[in-house]
């Protein structure tokens, strides 16, 4: 029941006009998520909500605006140590290698990349007045990109109801967690590159891959874990973090993903990352308007 309540005042917290007032706390993820999510706390400060923003001091985004709060907190990475990791990362990619060997570099990668940006997080934590800030804040509920986990850590500290805003987990995570049937006889898990319509070896390919999802996801989270169980002092899974999310709003299309069944907590709003649009050049005589979805 307190579960309902709390997605009932989350959803009623999102809606225009109804909700004048409301307190809302946003977690961003760095990079190119927080374009996308940058529009929505832009509208939501214009629909009269009181928005604050926490972000680490060191950043490759600015949010300077008169729009909402933005509240910082020192860390102990520094730029170039950010930049390097993700450049590890996209070199991975990029590298060419012997399939087996090409997972590994990249689950390694992975690995490195997310460690070194949860640091951030655990900086958050460290930061007395950060915490202090949040805690007499009175927020009403969290807005939050969850790919480094971060804020769903914020969102069990605080005991706040939170809405997830994201383009994917690794995993099936933001299907598992929510509870959402997953068939293995009909959607194909990542890097099998099945389509729905799979054989039988290709289905039992699908369920073994399934059963190794959550192993090398405790993995990459693996120091969300750790300092997540540090601050709820009782050990931690992953799927305790999320899956009390009150909302998933899902940055892709519904029409794009296989024929599946979804909970009434998931909501598709598509790339919406449309507002800065940008003219083609005149060699492109088919379309008039870019659109990049993040």
């Amino acid at each position: 029941m307190i579960s309902w309540l709390c997605c009932a005042w989350t959803f009623i917290l999102l809606l225009p006009g109804l909700s004048d007032g409301g307190k809302l706390l946003v977690v961003p993820m760095v990079g190119s998520h927080w374009l996308s999510m940058q529009e929505v706390v832009e509208k939501l400060s214009e629909r009269g909500h009181e928005v604050v923003v926490v972000l680490p001091e060191v950043s490759w985004q600015t949010a300077t605006t008169q729009a909402y709060t933005v509240k910082t907190y020192p860390v102990s990475r520094t730029l170039e140590e950010l930049d390097n990791a993700f450049q590890q990362y996209v070199a991975a990619h990029l590298k060419e290698m012997p399939s087996p060997l090409k997972v590994l570099e990249l689950y390694k990668s992975s690995v490195h990349v997310f460690n070194t940006f949860f640091t951030q997080c655990r900086d958050l934590f460290n930061s007395k007045e950060t915490l202090q800030y949040l805690n007499q804040s009175g927020f009403d509920a969290i807005l939050t990109d969850p790919a480094f986990m971060c804020g769903a850590v914020v969102a069990n500290h605080f005991s706040l109801p939170f809405v997830f805003f994201m383009r994917g987990f690794p995993c099936s995570l933001h299907y598992t967690a929510p509870q959402c049937p997953n068939p293995l006889s009909y959607i194909p898990r990542l890097f099998t590159f099945n389509s729905d319509r799979m054989t039988f070896f290709q289905r039992v390919e699908n369920a073994l891959i399934s059963l190794l999802e959550l192993v090398y996801c405790n993995g990459f989270y693996e120091d969300a874990l750790t300092l997540s169980s540090e601050i709820l002092q009782r050990d931690v899974s992953l799927l305790d973090l999320l899956n009390s999310a009150s909302i998933w709003l899902l940055r892709f299309d519904f029409v794009f993903e296989y024929v599946r069944p979804v909970m009434p907590n998931m909501v598709f709003v598509g790339g919406i990352n449309c507002a800065k649009k940008k003219p083609l050049s005149k060699a492109s005589p088919f379309f008039s308007k870019l659109c990049i979805f993040r």
